[in-house]
């Protein structure tokens, strides 16, 4: 065997310590932004905008007809603009912090953005991974910008302008930010790790101590997030948030004047085709980016988003051949939407193999919807948003529940307490997993649905929500806004 002269073993003692104490310096060391990751956040930021200007102004503007192109353009443009003011002011403090109701809804500790400065960080998805907190501001300000301008999609060419926005600000402060409150604040990977570490090294009465502040900094989070389940882009928050507030929309203001009795086709497919790509592009900020960090997950995202869209539109596309023996542009733009409104929730966590089964089932179903169900039930739901996005965000959420099963090459759920300073892959229970979604999209369908109900009430009480009959007739650009969208008579 061999032997070291004390010496030796003196200095391996030394090397030894020094390294623990170098690792103690670094747990005790604030984690710094990486260049790299507060990079992809910008640009996921601002390709999330793409999707709201030019994207889905764009594509609405092409999808009703001549006459109200302007007035598109117009609602998407102005929502976006009175979104960011008040997501400064006061929606991203409801959204993302504590609050005395803080099961439903954060607080206003940092309204007007007090306390937040350059060197403000906010946590990841990864023990000591952290952003600036400004850029996550910044990035889920473009969530909260494009979500009401879903909504009028459902009842376009028929609502004043001043009744929308001041629907769109009580609905976003009363439906939007409770909603993303409940499904994505929590206490973050660190305060679960450093809660855990507490546990771990304690004994007695001081293990006991340990184990209720962990168990408080894991209730520390919307009651959506407590019920365990997960929403990676924003199924909920967004697409179940959307869609069911524009049928309840279009439900409460009534079909449009001559439904289903006069041609209502769209009138520009051209700029509908255009801005489902950018929408496309733009989705990649919004699912990739989700991840916060410029990681693996984040390639994933991305992948997802690739071949789940692809195989929604010509799913979409053969369905319709085999019914109307024609394919048309629209149906494969609408299909693409549904593919990616279905993968949103389970970008990061499906497999591409699990994204493209979603994306073509979504593609089948979202038709069903909007060619079937509508003609049946007889709503008018004029940009067949409730058909996509409630439909397709909720197929998507529930088979987020299945497709994120190691089993089928889903990324599993991380678990930050079980191993401390570190994330492992939790137990996955099937059945637990998907009451969990059920539960989510149960209440996502009831706040919203209710609280649209009630806000529209309230406008209507106020202002009146719907332009009249000859305003309607005569078309929302020059009604509403004195312009016309092309330089001929419409």
């Amino acid at each position: 065997m061999l032997r070291f002269p004390p010496r030796y073993s003196l200095i391996a003692a030394l090397a030894a310590l020094s390294c623990l104490l170098a690792e103690a310096a670094l747990a005790q060391t604030p984690p710094t932004p990486d260049k790299g990751d507060t990079t992809w956040m910008m640009t996921s930021s601002v390709l999330v905008l793409l999707m709201t200007l030019p994207g889905l102004a764009l594509f609405y503007a092409g999808l009703v007809r001549a006459k109200n192109v302007v007035s598109m353009l117009m609602q998407v443009f102005a929502i976006a603009c009175m979104v960011i003011l008040i997501w400064v002011v006061y929606g991203y403090s409801l959204a993302f912090t504590s609050g005395p109701f803080n099961s439903y809804v954060g607080g206003l500790s940092k309204a007007f953005l007090m306390g937040v400065t350059p060197e403000s960080t906010l946590a990841t998805f990864s023990n000591r991974v952290v952003i600036p907190e400004y850029v996550y501001i910044v990035f889920q300000m473009t969530f909260a910008c494009i979500t009401p301008a879903l909504i009028v999609g459902g009842f376009a060419e028929r609502m004043k302008f001043s009744a929308l926005m001041l629907f769109v600000a009580l609905w976003v402060t009363f439906v939007y930010f409770p909603i993303a409150h409940m499904v994505w604040y929590w206490a973050g990977p660190d305060a679960i790790g450093d809660a855990a570490k507490k546990v771990a090294e304690a004994s007695g009465d001081a293990k006991t101590a340990a184990a209720e502040a962990l168990a408080a900094v894991q209730a520390d989070a919307g009651l959506i997030f407590q019920w365990g389940a997960i929403d990676f882009a924003g199924g909920t928050v967004v697409h179940i948030n959307s869609g069911i507030a524009a049928l309840v929309g279009a439900l409460m203001l009534g079909r449009r004047v001559g439904f289903r009795e006069e041609p209502m086709a769209p009138h520009s497919l051209t700029l509908t085709c255009v801005g489902g790509a950018l929408l496309w592009v733009g989705w990649f900020g919004f699912n990739a980016g989700s991840n916060l960090e410029a990681t693996g997950t984040a390639t994933l995202a991305m992948i997802n988003t690739f071949v789940a869209t692809a195989a929604a539109g010509l799913s979409w596309v053969v369905f319709e051949w085999m019914f109307k023996w024609k394919a048309s542009l629209l149906g494969l733009v609408s299909g693409v939407v549904a593919g990616l409104v279905a993968v949103t929730p389970a970008a990061g966590f499906a497999s591409p193999m699990g994204a493209a089964v979603l994306g073509a089932t979504a593609g089948v179903v979202c038709l069903v919807f909007c060619a079937g169900v509508k003609r049946l039930l007889g709503y008018d739901d004029s940009l067949d948003v409730f058909g996509i996005h409630c439909i397709g965000g909720i197929l998507g959420a529930v088979a987020t529940g299945i497709l994120v099963s190691p089993e089928y090459g889903g990324t599993g759920i991380l678990d930050y307490a079980a191993k401390p300073g570190s994330a492992v892959v939790a137990e996955y229970v099937r059945d637990v997993q998907l009451m969990a979604q059920l539960k989510a999209v149960a209440l996502t369908l009831v706040w919203s649905g209710i609280g649209t109900a009630v806000i529209l009430k309230v406008v209507d009480v106020l202002i009146g929500t719907r332009v009249s009959q000859d305003a309607e007739t005569q078309g929302l650009d020059l009604a509403e806004h004195g312009e016309r969208g092309y330089a001929y008579e419409n």
